[in-house]
């Protein structure tokens, strides 16, 4: 299933990013019983929730039907995150459901690719669709598909990614078919409940390890959007036993702008977090039974109608995560990880092409990982909501009228540690010709990605527009909305590094050396964070003036 999505799909987001996922969901629960291993991890718990959704509301589903569903208050993200749902019959009767979702570069509403950095309701943010029948019995809606299509811009991309979700579903629907034929529905479904039982044993054996006691920790969003004020993520977590609480209720209420989160993402950042520490647990809904939640509405991580949600999944639910890693490093810091870059950086640009036409053009972009118990952080790395990566810029220029100028390592994004943070990247390109706009939803503008134990935070974003020869700055320094572009302007993106993890003076002099010879970071970071100094032509370190100076660092910070 998601082969076919990834080679039948217009968009570059789908094909080329990966920004989608596939699953197999219980008949009557809506519980994920696997989804595919390259699937974005976020759409792993938020689509038990979409297909839930579906039971709940279709009473009379029937072989053939495809529903399709994108409202984030039913189990979803932001409105771009479109999925479709079609329940599968054996032998005549209901026997599962099939899912899968993509990202769609644009939804409709007032902005190009969705992501309204200034909305304050979701009817701004674009179309919303609950659970309707796309294919009825096997035969098209096609008052339903109208509808989208007129609903939406670049139609034609829209279509051909319709195209290829239903095309992916039915794919799923024969290989399942022949798997039950060869096997039998009895001894599949019983092979089902033991993997579930399974992946609850291991993920409660592993709980156990981590001493009783509640943990807390609290990190921030940089604004809303609209009010230049921080937005607070406060998790107290409880560990008894094989089980975990998480009290989420004395964060910030909901806010004016985009930057609230449905419970279903907010609920899959916690799962994704205890994913990374603990990654050999199978992914069903068995690893979910030993948590639960406190969320309740009156936080923005619990956002009802008629809040707008489209910052929720790709900048929210990598807070949510942080928090939950910082928590975690309190008390296991022998598993534990620094913050990562905790930004997707979601760009859009939309315009006309007098070559082409109109057009959309959306991307995200990596940035570095957090130190770790075991290694340094990975330098670009993929946001850590998901396996989708930034789509080749060969396909950008293709497609798009820009011209990519930089696209590089971030040179001392990352922050210094026994382990370093990795380093973000710069993205850069030019509008070649026309005219457009561009939209800018992101994080970690003011509050970087945080260190542990010593280690030291990673360096912001900064994002740079030189419009007609003058440069221009975000006003929330991460987000920014209708950035009039002409030919010849330029768009420069730098993202996070990660935090560092441990003490910067542990950190091996011939490492640090590596470093600066790699061009990571220069001589005097050298110095300054770890307390080396290294030769002209940086072919050796100074020991005895680098054991001197790390004794007196040490000094002043025990003092």
């Amino acid at each position: 299933m998601d082969a076919t999505l990834e080679r039948m799909a217009f968009s570059p987001v789908i094909s080329d990013g990966f920004d989608r996922a596939s699953g197999i969901y219980h008949k009557t629960t809506g519980e994920v019983i696997t989804q595919g291993p390259r699937g974005l991890p976020n759409f792993i718990y938020v689509m038990e929730f979409t297909v839930r959704s579906v039971i709940e509301r279709i009473s009379d589903v029937a072989p053939g039907d495809v529903h399709i569903v994108n409202d984030p208050y039913l189990g979803g993200t932001h409105l771009m995150d479109v999925k479709m749902v079609k329940p599968f019959f054996y032998k005549g009767k209901l026997t599962a459901f099939l899912a899968n979702s993509g990202h769609w570069p644009d939804i409709g509403g007032r902005v190009p690719g969705g992501f309204c950095t200034k909305a304050t309701e979701i009817y701004q943010e674009g179309l919303r669709l609950p659970p309707v029948r796309l294919f009825d019995k096997g035969k098209l809606n096609q008052e339903v598909l109208d509808i989208i299509l007129h609903n939406v811009r670049v139609p034609e991309e829209r279509q051909g990614d319709i195209i290829a979700k239903v095309a992916s579903l039915n794919l799923g629907a024969d290989r399942l078919t022949r798997l039950l034929d060869r096997y039998g529905e009895e001894t599949v479904f019983v092979a089902i409940e033991e993997m579930k039982a399974r992946s609850e044993q291991l993920m409660r054996s592993y709980i156990e390890t981590i001493p009783d006691g509640k943990y807390v920790f609290e990190d921030y969003l940089d604004s809303d959007g609209v009010d230049w004020k921080p937005l607070t993520i406060h998790l107290e977590m409880e560990v008894r036993g094989s089980e975990v609480h998480l009290d989420f209720s004395k964060s910030s209420p909901p806010c004016r702008g985009p930057l609230n989160s449905v419970l279903s993402t907010t609920i899959a950042g916690v799962y994704i977090a205890f994913k990374h520490i603990f990654p050999d647990v199978p992914i069903n809904a068995g690893c979910f039974i030993p948590f639960s939640f406190n969320i309740p509405p009156t936080t923005f991580l619990n956002a009802q109608p008629p809040r707008p949600v489209s910052g929720c999944a790709a900048e929210v639910c990598q807070r949510i995560i942080d928090v939950v890693l910082g928590a975690l490093s309190q008390v296991i810091p022998e598993r534990c990880y620094a913050a990562p870059m905790g930004t997707v950086t979601n760009l859009s640009v939309g315009g006309e092409d007098p070559a082409r036409g109109y057009f959309v053009f959306y991307s995200f972009i990596g940035g570095g990982y957090g130190g770790n118990y075991l290694t340094d952080g990975l330098i670009n790395g993929n946001p850590t909501i998901a396996l989708a990566r930034t789509q080749a810029l060969e396909i950008f220029e293709a497609r798009y009228p820009i011209l990519f100028t930089q696209y590089a390592i971030r040179e001392g994004s990352g922050g210094a540690g026994l382990h370093r943070g990795g380093l973000g990247v710069i993205f850069e390109f030019q509008l070649r010709r026309g005219t457009a706009s561009a939209f800018l939803l992101g994080e970690r503008g003011r509050f970087a990605p945080f260190g542990v134990l010593k280690g030291r935070p990673a360096k912001p974003v900064k994002h740079t527009f030189l419009l007609q020869g003058k440069e221009y700055f975000p006003p929330h320094i991460s987000k920014d909305e209708g950035i009039p572009m002409q030919a010849g302007d330029l768009l420069r993106l730098e993202t996070p590094g990660g935090g560092g993890y441990g003490d910067p003076l542990d950190r091996p002099p011939e490492l640090v050396l590596k470093d600066v010879q790699r061009g990571y970071y220069d001589r005097e970071i050298a110095k300054q964070e770890y307390g080396v100094l290294i030769k002209e032509g940086n072919q050796e370190v100074d020991r005895e003036g680098t054991a001197k100076l790390r004794a007196s660092l040490r000094t002043k910070e025990e003092i």
